[in-house]
Protein backbone atom coordinates (compact mmCIF):
# COMPACT_ATOMS: atom_id res chain seq x y z
CA UNK A 1 0.00 0.00 0.00
CA UNK A 2 1.43 3.28 -1.08
CA UNK A 3 0.32 6.76 -0.92
CA UNK A 4 1.08 8.95 -4.25
CA UNK A 5 0.67 12.03 -4.42
CA UNK A 6 -0.52 14.13 -7.54
CA UNK A 7 -0.33 17.74 -8.63
CA UNK A 8 -2.96 19.99 -10.78
CA UNK A 9 -2.28 22.13 -13.89
CA UNK A 10 -3.45 24.85 -15.54
CA UNK A 11 -7.26 25.52 -15.53
CA UNK A 12 -7.64 24.50 -11.93
CA UNK A 13 -7.30 28.12 -11.17
CA UNK A 14 -9.99 30.54 -8.93
CA UNK A 15 -10.21 33.97 -7.57
CA UNK A 16 -9.57 33.55 -3.79
CA UNK A 17 -7.36 30.81 -4.29
CA UNK A 18 -4.64 30.78 -1.61
CA UNK A 19 -5.77 33.47 0.55
CA UNK A 20 -7.25 31.81 3.67
CA UNK A 21 -3.72 29.34 3.27
CA UNK A 22 -1.66 33.10 3.49
CA UNK A 23 -3.91 34.76 6.29
CA UNK A 24 -3.82 31.72 8.37
CA UNK A 25 -0.36 30.01 8.46
CA UNK A 26 2.75 32.63 9.09
CA UNK A 27 5.16 30.42 7.04
CA UNK A 28 2.88 30.11 4.39
CA UNK A 29 2.94 33.86 4.15
CA UNK A 30 6.67 34.07 3.90
CA UNK A 31 6.57 31.71 1.21
CA UNK A 32 4.06 34.13 -0.99
CA UNK A 33 5.50 37.36 -0.08
CA UNK A 34 8.94 35.47 -1.46
CA UNK A 35 7.22 34.39 -4.26
CA UNK A 36 6.06 38.03 -4.87
CA UNK A 37 9.62 39.32 -4.61
CA UNK A 38 10.74 36.93 -6.95
CA UNK A 39 8.28 37.26 -9.44
CA UNK A 40 8.20 41.09 -9.57
CA UNK A 41 5.05 41.95 -8.85
CA UNK A 42 2.11 40.51 -6.05
CA UNK A 43 0.81 37.64 -7.69
CA UNK A 44 -1.07 37.29 -4.16
CA UNK A 45 -3.02 40.34 -5.45
CA UNK A 46 -4.39 38.55 -8.45
CA UNK A 47 -4.92 35.52 -6.55
CA UNK A 48 -7.04 36.52 -3.74
CA UNK A 49 -8.96 39.01 -5.51
CA UNK A 50 -8.46 39.03 -9.16
CA UNK A 51 -11.04 38.18 -11.86
CA UNK A 52 -11.08 34.92 -13.85
CA UNK A 53 -9.89 37.12 -16.99
CA UNK A 54 -6.83 38.16 -14.77
CA UNK A 55 -6.31 34.82 -13.50
CA UNK A 56 -6.49 33.24 -17.03
CA UNK A 57 -3.24 34.87 -18.41
CA UNK A 58 -0.63 32.25 -18.75
CA UNK A 59 2.11 34.18 -16.89
CA UNK A 60 -0.20 34.20 -13.65
CA UNK A 61 -1.88 30.85 -14.02
CA UNK A 62 1.57 29.12 -14.34
CA UNK A 63 3.09 30.23 -11.43
CA UNK A 64 -0.44 30.68 -9.16
CA UNK A 65 -1.60 27.01 -9.62
CA UNK A 66 2.19 25.97 -8.48
CA UNK A 67 1.94 28.14 -5.72
CA UNK A 68 -1.13 27.49 -4.13
CA UNK A 69 0.24 23.41 -4.54
CA UNK A 70 3.45 23.87 -4.03
CA UNK A 71 3.15 26.31 -0.66
CA UNK A 72 0.32 24.04 0.46
CA UNK A 73 2.38 21.08 0.71
CA UNK A 74 5.36 22.35 2.04
CA UNK A 75 3.18 23.64 5.51
CA UNK A 76 1.34 20.68 6.10
CA UNK A 77 3.18 18.05 8.26
CA UNK A 78 3.34 14.93 8.05
CA UNK A 79 2.78 14.48 4.15
CA UNK A 80 5.18 11.59 3.24
CA UNK A 81 5.00 10.56 -0.51
CA UNK A 82 5.78 6.89 -1.69
CA UNK A 83 5.50 8.85 -5.55
CA UNK A 84 4.44 11.39 -7.02
CA UNK A 85 2.78 13.02 -10.67
CA UNK A 86 1.80 15.98 -11.88
CA UNK A 87 -0.61 17.32 -15.03
CA UNK A 88 1.47 19.20 -17.06
CA UNK A 89 2.24 22.49 -15.18
CA UNK A 90 1.77 20.29 -12.35
CA UNK A 91 5.10 17.99 -12.65
CA UNK A 92 6.53 21.49 -11.59
CA UNK A 93 4.95 21.16 -8.53
CA UNK A 94 5.74 17.70 -7.99
CA UNK A 95 9.29 17.86 -7.95
CA UNK A 96 9.72 20.23 -5.29
CA UNK A 97 7.48 18.04 -3.28
CA UNK A 98 9.97 15.04 -3.70
CA UNK A 99 13.20 17.68 -3.44
CA UNK A 100 14.22 17.54 -7.19
CA UNK A 101 13.95 21.31 -7.34
CA UNK A 102 13.92 23.74 -4.21
CA UNK A 103 10.74 26.02 -4.18
CA UNK A 104 12.64 29.42 -5.40
CA UNK A 105 13.69 26.72 -8.66
CA UNK A 106 10.42 25.39 -9.41
CA UNK A 107 9.13 29.22 -9.24
CA UNK A 108 11.60 30.78 -11.69
CA UNK A 109 11.27 27.64 -14.44
CA UNK A 110 7.64 27.69 -14.36
CA UNK A 111 7.54 31.80 -14.88
CA UNK A 112 10.02 31.07 -17.54
CA UNK A 113 7.72 28.13 -19.22
CA UNK A 114 4.62 30.72 -19.00
CA UNK A 115 6.53 33.60 -20.69
CA UNK A 116 7.63 31.35 -23.42
CA UNK A 117 4.49 29.36 -23.93
CA UNK A 118 3.18 32.85 -23.98
CA UNK A 119 5.41 34.25 -26.40
CA UNK A 120 5.16 30.38 -28.51
CA UNK A 121 0.98 31.53 -28.86
CA UNK A 122 1.65 34.60 -30.08
CA UNK A 123 3.62 33.38 -32.62
CA UNK A 124 1.63 30.54 -34.00
CA UNK A 125 -2.09 30.88 -33.38
CA UNK A 126 -3.35 28.11 -32.01
CA UNK A 127 -5.88 26.88 -29.81
CA UNK A 128 -7.05 23.09 -28.10
CA UNK A 129 -10.28 21.09 -28.21
CA UNK A 130 -12.20 18.73 -25.48
CA UNK A 131 -12.90 15.08 -27.05
CA UNK A 132 -15.51 12.85 -25.23
CA UNK A 133 -16.80 9.59 -25.86
CA UNK A 134 -15.04 8.07 -28.69
CA UNK A 135 -11.62 5.52 -28.63
CA UNK A 136 -8.36 7.33 -27.89
CA UNK A 137 -6.75 5.59 -30.60
CA UNK A 138 -9.60 6.86 -33.33
CA UNK A 139 -8.77 10.36 -32.06
CA UNK A 140 -4.97 9.73 -32.73
CA UNK A 141 -5.99 7.76 -36.25
CA UNK A 142 -7.59 10.64 -37.10
CA UNK A 143 -5.68 13.69 -35.94
CA UNK A 144 -2.57 11.32 -37.65
CA UNK A 145 -4.79 11.80 -40.98
CA UNK A 146 -4.70 15.33 -41.21
CA UNK A 147 -1.66 16.21 -43.19
CA UNK A 148 -2.10 19.68 -44.20
CA UNK A 149 -2.12 21.38 -40.81
CA UNK A 150 -0.84 20.35 -37.30
CA UNK A 151 -3.33 18.34 -34.83
CA UNK A 152 -2.12 16.14 -32.32
CA UNK A 153 -3.12 14.11 -29.21
CA UNK A 154 -2.36 16.52 -26.31
CA UNK A 155 -3.71 15.24 -22.95
CA UNK A 156 -4.17 11.34 -22.63
CA UNK A 157 -7.08 11.69 -19.50
CA UNK A 158 -9.06 9.23 -18.85
CA UNK A 159 -10.41 6.76 -20.96
CA UNK A 160 -13.29 8.65 -23.14
CA UNK A 161 -11.51 11.42 -22.67
CA UNK A 162 -8.98 13.18 -24.41
CA UNK A 163 -7.75 16.67 -25.87
CA UNK A 164 -6.76 17.62 -29.10
CA UNK A 165 -3.78 20.58 -29.74
CA UNK A 166 -3.30 22.39 -33.29
CA UNK A 167 -3.58 25.21 -35.41
CA UNK A 168 -6.69 26.81 -35.37
CA UNK A 169 -7.71 25.14 -38.92
CA UNK A 170 -6.80 21.72 -37.87
CA UNK A 171 -8.59 21.96 -34.79
CA UNK A 172 -11.59 22.79 -36.70
CA UNK A 173 -11.07 20.27 -39.15
CA UNK A 174 -10.06 17.48 -36.69
CA UNK A 175 -13.37 18.28 -34.35
CA UNK A 176 -15.64 17.56 -37.57
CA UNK A 177 -14.17 14.10 -38.56
CA UNK A 178 -14.31 13.16 -34.74
CA UNK A 179 -17.90 13.84 -34.32
CA UNK A 180 -18.41 12.26 -37.80
CA UNK A 181 -16.80 8.88 -36.29
CA UNK A 182 -19.00 8.87 -33.27
CA UNK A 183 -17.87 10.90 -30.23
CA UNK A 184 -20.56 12.55 -28.12
CA UNK A 185 -18.25 15.62 -27.97
CA UNK A 186 -15.64 17.43 -29.54
CA UNK A 187 -15.47 20.87 -27.80
CA UNK A 188 -12.79 23.91 -28.46
CA UNK A 189 -11.58 25.19 -25.50
CA UNK A 190 -10.86 28.64 -24.22
CA UNK A 191 -7.18 28.44 -24.14
CA UNK A 192 -4.66 30.64 -25.76
CA UNK A 193 -2.28 28.42 -27.74
CA UNK A 194 -1.58 24.72 -29.01
CA UNK A 195 0.29 23.65 -26.22
CA UNK A 196 1.65 19.88 -25.87
CA UNK A 197 2.08 20.50 -29.62
CA UNK A 198 4.92 20.51 -31.89
CA UNK A 199 3.57 24.54 -31.94
CA UNK A 200 5.53 24.17 -28.61
CA UNK A 201 8.61 23.94 -30.53
CA UNK A 202 9.85 28.01 -29.79
CA UNK A 203 8.89 27.58 -25.84
CA UNK A 204 10.65 24.27 -25.79
CA UNK A 205 14.05 25.80 -26.56
CA UNK A 206 13.73 28.63 -24.42
CA UNK A 207 13.14 26.34 -21.49
CA UNK A 208 15.47 23.84 -21.95
CA UNK A 209 17.85 26.99 -21.57
CA UNK A 210 16.89 27.78 -18.55
CA UNK A 211 16.49 23.87 -17.15
CA UNK A 212 20.37 22.89 -17.96
CA UNK A 213 21.19 25.85 -15.67
CA UNK A 214 18.84 24.70 -13.14
CA UNK A 215 20.21 22.33 -9.99
CA UNK A 216 18.35 18.83 -10.12
CA UNK A 217 19.02 17.18 -7.23
CA UNK A 218 18.27 13.31 -5.74
CA UNK A 219 14.54 12.88 -5.71
CA UNK A 220 13.22 11.29 -2.10
CA UNK A 221 10.73 9.02 -3.77
CA UNK A 222 9.84 8.91 -7.95
CA UNK A 223 8.21 10.87 -9.77
CA UNK A 224 6.26 9.49 -12.61
CA UNK A 225 6.70 11.75 -15.50
CA UNK A 226 4.00 13.24 -18.15
CA UNK A 227 6.13 12.05 -21.64
CA UNK A 228 6.40 8.55 -21.26
CA UNK A 229 4.01 7.73 -17.42
CA UNK A 230 7.40 5.94 -16.01
CA UNK A 231 8.89 6.53 -13.14
CA UNK A 232 12.29 8.90 -12.39
CA UNK A 233 14.85 9.02 -10.13
CA UNK A 234 17.84 10.28 -12.05
CA UNK A 235 18.18 14.37 -12.12
CA UNK A 236 19.29 14.05 -15.69
CA UNK A 237 16.40 12.32 -16.57
CA UNK A 238 14.02 13.90 -15.12
CA UNK A 239 15.30 17.54 -16.29
CA UNK A 240 15.22 15.74 -20.00
CA UNK A 241 11.46 14.52 -19.83
CA UNK A 242 10.40 18.12 -18.39
CA UNK A 243 12.22 19.70 -21.13
CA UNK A 244 10.49 16.98 -23.61
CA UNK A 245 6.97 18.15 -21.84
CA UNK A 246 5.99 21.14 -23.53
CA UNK A 247 5.73 19.38 -26.88
CA UNK A 248 4.54 15.78 -26.13
CA UNK A 249 1.17 14.87 -24.76
CA UNK A 250 0.53 14.14 -21.47
CA UNK A 251 -0.36 10.49 -20.66
CA UNK A 252 -1.94 10.85 -17.39
CA UNK A 253 -4.36 7.66 -18.02
CA UNK A 254 -1.35 5.85 -18.04
CA UNK A 255 0.43 7.73 -15.65
CA UNK A 256 -2.54 6.65 -13.51
CA UNK A 257 -2.47 3.07 -14.07
CA UNK A 258 1.21 2.65 -13.80
CA UNK A 259 1.53 4.34 -10.01
CA UNK A 260 -0.80 1.65 -9.55
CA UNK A 261 1.10 -1.07 -11.14
CA UNK A 262 3.67 0.25 -8.78
CA UNK A 263 1.75 -0.23 -5.23
CA UNK A 264 -0.45 3.15 -5.08
CA UNK A 265 -3.49 2.74 -3.42
CA UNK A 266 -4.42 6.23 -2.59
CA UNK A 267 -3.86 9.40 -4.41
CA UNK A 268 -4.30 12.59 -2.76
CA UNK A 269 -4.58 16.12 -4.88
CA UNK A 270 -2.66 18.71 -3.89
CA UNK A 271 -3.88 22.07 -5.07
CA UNK A 272 -6.57 24.08 -6.12
CA UNK A 273 -9.41 21.82 -7.83
CA UNK A 274 -10.65 18.36 -7.46
CA UNK A 275 -10.24 17.00 -11.43
CA UNK A 276 -7.51 14.56 -10.86
CA UNK A 277 -9.52 12.88 -8.24
CA UNK A 278 -11.90 12.38 -10.65
CA UNK A 279 -9.70 11.23 -13.48
CA UNK A 280 -8.43 8.53 -11.45
CA UNK A 281 -11.49 7.28 -10.56
CA UNK A 282 -12.32 6.96 -13.81
CA UNK A 283 -9.39 5.41 -14.34
CA UNK A 284 -9.82 2.69 -12.04
CA UNK A 285 -12.69 3.30 -9.26
CA UNK A 286 -10.60 1.33 -6.41
CA UNK A 287 -8.73 3.61 -5.69
CA UNK A 288 -8.74 5.61 -2.74
CA UNK A 289 -8.67 9.68 -3.39
CA UNK A 290 -9.06 12.84 -1.46
CA UNK A 291 -7.29 16.12 -1.98
CA UNK A 292 -6.18 19.46 0.18
CA UNK A 293 -7.08 22.63 -1.57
Amino acid sequence: MKHAYIFPGQGSQFSGMGKNLYEQNPIAREYFEQANEILGFRITDIMFSGSDADLKQTNVTQPAIFLHSVILFETTLGLKPDMVAGHSLGEFSALVANKTLSFEDGLRLVAKRAAAMQRACEINPSTMAAILGIDDAKVVEICAGITNEIVVAANFNCPGQLVISGSNEGIRIACELIKAAGAKRALPLPVGGAFHSPLMEPAKEELQEAIAKTLFSNPTCPVFQNVDALPYTDPASIKQNLINQLTAPVRWTQTIENMVNNGATHFTEIGPGSVLQGLVKKINKEMTTDGMN
